[in-house]
């Protein structure tokens, strides 16, 4: 980890309002020294031969799974996830690394017919990549960049979020006791104003993936921009969970409390857009009733508990500012007193221009709409900037196919919610970002594509 003595930042617990841990802030200096170092460690990492690389990498991987309980419960007390929650995102860090362990070893190039000798691809390392981590899901995100990153053969400086850095801090030392070695993977916690910016402007920094909003995303592109440094963007949703009248009712009304309030709908995939046919809305509202009410949201010290607290004060009055004019139709629970707490909170919509309808909550609020047909429920599903995720509930397979392709979003579920699987790509459309994270091509986005002509003639 890098650090600087000159100032700390103070993280709390979100369930309690109470100070966990005083973790430094890297200035600027530090992170030029922590790029640089990087750097040097790059081309003995690059050189590797594939098979002691991917050994590293699974020995990593083996050092997370001894450590999920420990990892877990900094997730718990450092973001406020839930127990349940939070052994499988440390879970999911176990998972990608032993996914992309594969990757060194079949990072396959091609052969291209042409005259007079023989053409060959290879796919080449950038460098140092740059991965700047949110606060919602600190460890899987961060998996899902340094994980392909470093199957390339890349080395890695990594930025988590200030208020939820301690897992990260923790994965990098665990890095080093699997035998990682020094400078290939860099956590470097620090001020989005001082170390990411210095990550988007370094020129040793070749690739910046980023996970975040899309207003910080267009500033991170646009300073890519000015050294053609590549770019992945993750940024905001405001996905649609499509429930046609054939469906099953009860069971989409059972889930749609989980595929918007998991994580306090702190995701950007969240369901936050509920669009029911017309001739079943007055039915799937009395059936989503006792499925959102009967949400346990407690302190995520305890072990039941479905839905934790939002991640900050700031964030609370955001959300909340959302229900001034809103028409709340369902409410659930939510402790009291300390901690930053809202209940999940329905709210009925008539126009597709409310501010609750089109603006990213991220947290526990969903909107729900009625809709008549099909064609309108594809033209209200795109009626947004974003295009990250979506859901459709239908037995009709044809129509499930139908609006699926239609609608222009980068994730798809039918009668389900999953959005994620580390072995399928993920990304969204429109401004929802740029690029795929995940799935078997995803180190390739990590490496420059070489072409080699060799004349058959000497």
């Amino acid at each position: 980890m890098a650090s600087s003595a000159s100032e700390t930042h103070t993280v709390l617990n979100p369930a309690t309002g109470g100070a966990v841990a005083e973790v430094p802030s890297t200035g600027a200096e530090e992170t030029d020294r922590v790029i640089e170092r990087a750097q040097d460690a790059f081309p003995a990492w690059r050189d590797l031969a594939p098979g002691e690389r991917a050994g590293l990498l699974r020995r990593f991987a083996a050092v997370v799974d001894a450590h999920i309980e420990e990892l877990a419960e900094l997730e718990v007390r450092n973001a406020g996830h839930t127990w349940s929650n939070a052994r499988w995102e440390a879970g999911n860090v176990r998972d990608v690394v032993n996914y992309y362990s594969a990757a060194p070893e079949r990072l396959f190039g091609r052969q291209i017919p042409v005259a007079g000798g023989i053409d060959v691809t290879f796919h080449e390392p950038l460098g140092v990549v740059a991965v700047i981590v949110p606060w919602n899901f600190p460890m899987p995100i961060a998996g899902w960049g340094f994980a392909p990153a470093l199957a390339a053969g890349n080395c890695v400086v990594l930025k988590p979020a200030e208020m939820t850095p301690l897992t990260a801090i923790r994965i990098g030392e665990l890095a080093l006791e699997a035998g990682v070695p020094p400078g290939v993977l860099n956590v470097v916690p620090g001020k989005g104003s001082v170390v990411g910016a210095r990550f988007v402007s370094h020129p040793l920094v070749r690739k910046v993936c980023f996970t975040g909003s899309t207003e910080v995303g267009k500033q991170i592109m646009a300073g890519c921009a000015e050294q053609v440094k590549r770019v992945t963007l993750e940024l905001g949703g405001k996905s649609a969970n499509v429930v046609f009248a054939d469906a099953d009712l009860g069971k989409a009304a059972a889930a749609a409390p989980y595929a918007v309030f998991d994580n306090a709908g702190q995701d950007c995939c969240a369901r936050s857009r509920i669009l029911v046919e017309r001739s079943a809305y007055d039915q799937f509202l009395e059936l989503l009733e006792p499925a959102v009410t009967s949400l346990r949201v407690l302190d995520p010290v305890d072990e039941s508990s479905e839905m934790g607290p939002l991640i900050s004060a700031s964030q609370k009055a955001s959300v909340l500012g959302f229900l001034d004019d809103a028409e709340v139709a369902i409410t659930g629970s939510a402790p009291g007193g300390a901690g930053f707490w809202v209940p999940p909170t329905v709210v009925a919509v008539d126009s597709p221009d409310e501010r609750v309808w089109r603006e990213e909550v991220f947290g526990p609020v969903v909107a729900v709409m009625p809709f008549d047909g099909e064609a309108d429920a594809v033209t209200l599903a795109n009626d947004t900037e974003y295009g990250l995720s979506g859901s459709v509930y239908t037995r009709d397979l044809g129509r499930a196919l139908r609006v699926s392709r239609g609608i222009q979003a980068g994730n798809i579920s039918v009668n389900s919610h999953a959005s994620v699987r580390y072995w399928t790509p993920f990304g969204g459309y429109k401004q929802s970002g740029l690029g795929r994270e995940l799935g078997p091509d995803a180190p390739n986005a990590f490496t420059e594509e070489k072409n080699v002509y060799i004349a058959q003639e000497a």
